[in-house]
């Protein structure tokens, strides 16, 4: 976790948090429900400090999330759902660990868990290789999570 302050006149400002966190295998299956938890938890944490005053006089911080996961046949490959009393909803009906990743980041922005989320897929052969990952998602790309950040940093600090 990275946490970024301001003291303007010796006051301490919240300016924003970034939780980043990575999954390889061979465990999704085990971690998933893990790392969303935390993601959430850690969120609402925040969320719930700001409303009761935790911060004082910071104005509201901007919270991001980066999640890194392996790309690889098993982060790929289709799962199986149980369903023993209620269906799953069909965006994650049989859909791999990378998509059910995708279809959370996405649940964290649109739902204002988190003010931005990246999310970014790589190949941990190719690790030594410059470029080595892809962002199955426009919406959750670097380039908008970083433009983002700046844009809300530059309220505090002057950006060149």
């Amino acid at each position: 976790m990275l946490v970024v302050k301001h003291h303007p006149d010796g006051k301490k400002e919240l300016v924003a948090v970034l939780e980043l966190k990575s999954q390889k295998g061979p465990s999704f299956g085990n971690t998933i429900n893990n790392r969303t938890e935390e993601v959430l938890g850690s969120a609402h944490d925040l969320w719930t400090a700001y409303r009761e005053g935790a911060f004082r006089t910071s104005p509201s911080p901007w919270l991001g999330y980066l999640l890194l996961l392996e790309d690889c046949e098993k982060s790929r490959k289709s799962v199986r759902n149980n369903e023993p009393h209620f269906e799953v909803f069909p965006e994650f009906k049989n859909a791999s660990y990378g998509e059910r990743y995708h279809q959370t980041c996405l649940r964290l922005v649109r739902e204002r868990v988190y003010s931005e989320v990246c999310y970014l897929l790589a190949d941990k052969e190719e690790k030594m290789k410059a470029g080595n990952y892809s962002e199955p998602d426009e919406s959750l790309s670097g380039a908008r999570f970083l433009r983002s950040l700046c844009s809300h940093l530059n309220n505090f600090y002057e950006l060149t």
